[in-house]
Formats: structure tokens, C-alpha cells, sequence
């Protein structure tokens, strides 16, 4: 079936411009076009839409109003805010109800693959109802304005580590936090860092912001955790995970923008597990029993109960959030690397073999990490590194 996108901007010829401009995707798009957020709304009441794409200045209902309704009123809608540097404070005030920023001005190509890219993870969820509590999560916030102010801080031509240093210092909950974890095991510095300015130098902005990311990401949806859930443990799983992910990148020499990939696959692989624990806490109480009384997998009892897992939940969101597509990868198929059709080394085969070592923690050096996809390794050429990247799991990540 077609895809339906409801573009929305009060200015006629950009909304003829849009057209012309996404007249090649008539074959795969079906798209309406409004005038206004009052106009928008009439075509939701008379149809769905898969994604609405909104200017965040006009007047009447302005792109921040217009998508906060349709959070309310088609939660399952995924929806994305266009915004120029001017608009900024207004974009702040974004927060929650858009899914995804696109800069102004964008290409027809650059609009294409998000839109296409948002659809095709959504496909990844079969279930209606967990697709609207997706969807219904704040995004956000948990992608909070310390990590976005990083974010712009990153991409400036004069970024520096003072400015980083600076912003973090604004938050002293995250400045603690990030100061105990950058003196812990995890990353094994000889000195103790009590600076924030230190902190980013050794770090590096990348890692900054994916701890940064992971860190209010995980307070915030662990708030209402059903009971019985331990936070601390599922903390220092995702951590030992991040750990291992970056070392394996690290030893087969990849480049540093994967070393920061598998670390934030790491960090995030299991977000659906604390999704489903926090707004299905009742669906997911039934999934650890069948878990339980079947003895089944966490993954198979979550197919058997939801239709689908964890894995592709925590995917879902992230791609929603417009995370790099190699972090989105290394969540949906960290569980099943060969899912994702890469036939070389990406942050997935990290995640997927970081993650069973995590399990495993400081057993003996010798056994096989349980639920590692071999033939996956073989077919990649890899499957003698695994005694190399097991004996890289020798200091426990603190908690």
C-alpha cells in the first residue's frame, strides 16, 4: 500500500514548490497538501496518514500547536517539524510532540529519506496498539535539550571543548554523572577527572552526547518501571554492552565514527526492554512469566505474547528520533545481525557479540558466548576474532 504524507505550510508556493518537487513519488506516496494546522486537521478526520510534515511558523496554529493536537488525536502519526535558524526558540517548544526536525532549507532528496526511513522502521511493528505507545512517548524529552544544544554545538564551525564543557556544566545532576562515569572502569583512565572540562577533552564530544542521550533517556522511562524491574541491573548491562561494542570496533581498527556507533547501539540496545516495562507493564509481566513457565527466551515470549520484540520497539523510536542509521541497525538486529544484509563489520555485529559477552561478564575465557549468530561471523570473514574480542571482557563495568 501507498504511503500517506500530509504536508502542511501556509505559504501557497512553497506548497506548490513541494509538489513539483515530489511529483517522482506519486507511485509511492499518496499526499494531500494543506494550508494551515485547521486545514490539516480536516484531512486527519477524513483519513489517516501514515506522516505529517509541518512548517513551524504560521499563523492561525503554528506547527508546534498543529503537532501537539495530532500527538493527542492519531498518536500513531508520525510527525515531523521543518524549521530555519530563526525559528529555533519556537522549535524548543517543540518538544514532545515532533518525532523529527528537518532544517530549512532541505533538499527533495533529503526529505525522501526521511520520510521513507520513518515508514519503513514503522513497518518493523505489527502490533497497532504498541505502535500508538510509541509513538504517544515524548520523544523529546528524553532526547533532552542538553543533548540538542551538543548537538548544534557539534555541528559548529567553532566548536569547542569550553562550549561543551559549559553546557554541560548547566545541568549538575548530568555533570555528576558524567564525572562518575568518566573516573569508573568503563573507561579505565589512570588519573581521576574532576573537571568538566577535562571530562569532554578525554571523552570527546560523540561519546558526550551518546552518554548524555543514554543517561536522561534512561531516567525518564525508568520513572514508573513495574514493579520488580531493577533499573541498576539493566544500567549496568547497557553499559558493559557500550563497553564491549566500542572495544571490538576498536581492535578490528574501525574508524571512529563506528567506535561511536557501537557505543550508542550498545548503550541503547535494550530501550524497548525499559519502553515495555514502563508503558506495557501489564503486557510485559505476561511475557516474563511465559518466559518463565515455557522456558523461552525473553525474545520469544515477547513475540509470542506482543508479535514482536524488544529489539524492534527500542528500533522504532530511535529511527523515529532520527538517530544515525547504523545505531537504529545495531538495536533492530542485535539479536539477529544477519537481518541487517551487511556483509562487513558495523556496529550491529559489535552490539550482537558485545551484548552476549555482557552476559557472560568474567566467565572462563575459554566458552563460547551463548546466542552469537556464527555462521553471521563466518560469512563475514570474523569468526576467529571471537577469543580476541572474548579476552577484551576482563574489567567489570562499575555500577
Amino acid at each position: 500500500m501507498k504511503r500517506r504524507i500530509l504536508f502542511v505550510d501556509d505559504d501557497p508556493n512553497l506548497l506548490q514548490g513541494l509538489k513539483r518537487m515530489l511529483r517522482s513519488m506519486r507511485d509511492e506516496w499518496e499526499m494531500e497538501f494543506a494550508p494551515g494546522g485547521h486545514e490539516a486537521l480536516a484531512c486527519l478526520e477524513r483519513a489517516a496518514f501514515d506522516v505529517v510534515v509541518s512548517d513551524v511558523r504560521m499563523p492561525m496554529m503554528n506547527g508546534v500547536q498543529l503537532l501537539t493536537d495530532i500527538q493527542s488525536r492519531y498518536p500513531q502519526t508520525i510527525r515531523i517539524l521543518l524549521s530555519g535558524q530563526a525559528d529555533q526558540e519556537m522549535t524548543m517548544s517543540a518538544i514532545g510532540p515532533a518525532h523529527q526536525y528537518l532544517a530549512k532549507p532541505y533538499d527533495a532528496d533529503e526529505l525522501k529519506t526521511t520520510i521513507d526511513r520513518v515508514c519503513t522502521l514503522g513497518d518493523l511493528l505489527g502490533d497497532e496498539r504498541l505502535k500508538q505507545v510509541v509513538s504517544q512517548i515524548e520523544s523529546m524529552p528524553v532526547i533532552p535539550a542538553l543533548y540538542l544544544e551538543l548537538e548544534e554545538e557539534l555541528q559548529s564551525s567553532d566548536s569547542s571543548i569550553a562550549k561543551a564543557a559549559a553546557i554541560i556544566s548547566k545541568d549538575v545532576g548530568m555533570t555528576a554523572k558524567i564525572l562518575k562515569m568518566v573516573n569508573s572502569a568503563f573507561f579505565g583512565i589512570p588519573q581521576s577527572i574532576s573537571d568538566p572540562s577535562q571530562a569532554v577533552l578525554f571523552l570527546g564530544l560523540d561519546t558526550l552526547k551518546t552518554l548524555v542521550l543514554s543517561v536522561q533517556v534512561f531516567q525518564q522511562l525508568g520513572q514508573n518501571l513495574v514493579s520488580g524491574f531493577s533499573y541498576e541491573r539493566f544500567w549496568h548491562h547497557s553499559l558493559s554492552t557500550g563497553e564491549h561494542a566500542q572495544k571490538i570496533i576498536k581492535a578490528e581498527k574501525g574508524e571512529p565514527r563506528m567506535v561511536g556507533e557501537a557505543l550508542a547501539g550498545g548503550l541503547l540496545h535494550d530501550i524497548g526492554v525499559l519502553i515495555l516495562a514502563s508503558h506495557l507493564p501489564e503486557r510485559y509481566q505476561e511475557t516474563l512469566r511465559l518466559a518463565e513457565s515455557h522456558q523461552l527466551s525473553r525474545e520469544d515470549a515477547e513475540q509470542e505474547t506482543l508479535g514482536t520484540t524488544h529489539a524492534e520497539i527500542g528500533a522504532y523510536l530511535l529511527g523515529i528520533w532520527g538517530l544515525n542509521t547504523p545505531i537504529v541497525e545495531a538495536v533492530a538486529f542485535h539479536h539477529h545481525p544477519a537481518r541487517s544484509l551487511l556483509q562487513t563489520l558495523a556496529p550491529v555485529t559489535a552490539v550482537h557479540v558485545a551484548n552476549a559477552l555482557a552476559d557472560i561478564g568474567e566467565g572462563p575465557k575459554e566458552e563460547v558466548p551463548p546466542n552469537i549468530d556464527l555462521d553471521y561471523l563466518a560469512q563475514l570473514g570474523l569468526a576467529d576474532r571471537l577469543p580476541v574480542w572474548r579476552s577484551l571482557v576482563e574489567v567489570p563495568v562499575e555500577k
